[in-house]
């Protein structure tokens, strides 16, 4: 939940900055592989988690959405990752629908490309504090 002061997460990075290439702490990311959990978006699922990347500072999720959007596939930073639940393999993610598939087309040529890594990341950090701020929203459970 926000501090009401300063709109800190417990758990996320700190000052509660929004990092689109690292998972929260407490998110339940640490030593899994979610390859194959299916993405839940505040409204609804996107799809199954095709691949995943546990890099320090450089974390993501490849989705295959299925006929959501035409079989096409989306590359969510792992920033957007709320929360994990293993028992049901699905990851919740702190966006809806409509946000993930306004994102820039994943490229699977280009996904390490740091002009569209830049542009992925502030596409997601946007929808997390008006311009110039960086709080992160409230943990969805």
């Amino acid at each position: 939940m926000y501090d009401g002061a300063q709109g800190v997460v417990p758990g996320g990075p700190p000052a509660g900055a929004f990092d689109p290439w690292s998972y929260r702490e407490d998110a339940g990311v640490t030593g899994a592989d979610l390859v194959g959990y299916k993405v839940e978006a505040t409204d609804g699922g996107i799809g199954k988690i095709d691949s995943a990347s546990y890099e320090v500072n450089s974390s993501y999720l490849v989705v295959d959405t299925g006929p959501w959007i035409f079989g096409n596939k989306v590359m969510l930073p792992a920033g957007v990752v709320n929360h994990v639940d293993h028992d049901d393999q699905k990851v919740y993610v702190n966006q809806d629908k409509a946000h993930i598939k306004a994102a820039p087309e994943f490229d699977p040529d280009r996904h390490h490309d740091p002009a569209y890594r830049e542009k992925l990341g502030g596409h997601y950090g946007d929808s997390y504090g008006s311009p110039g701020t960086t709080a992160l929203p409230p943990q969805i459970m």
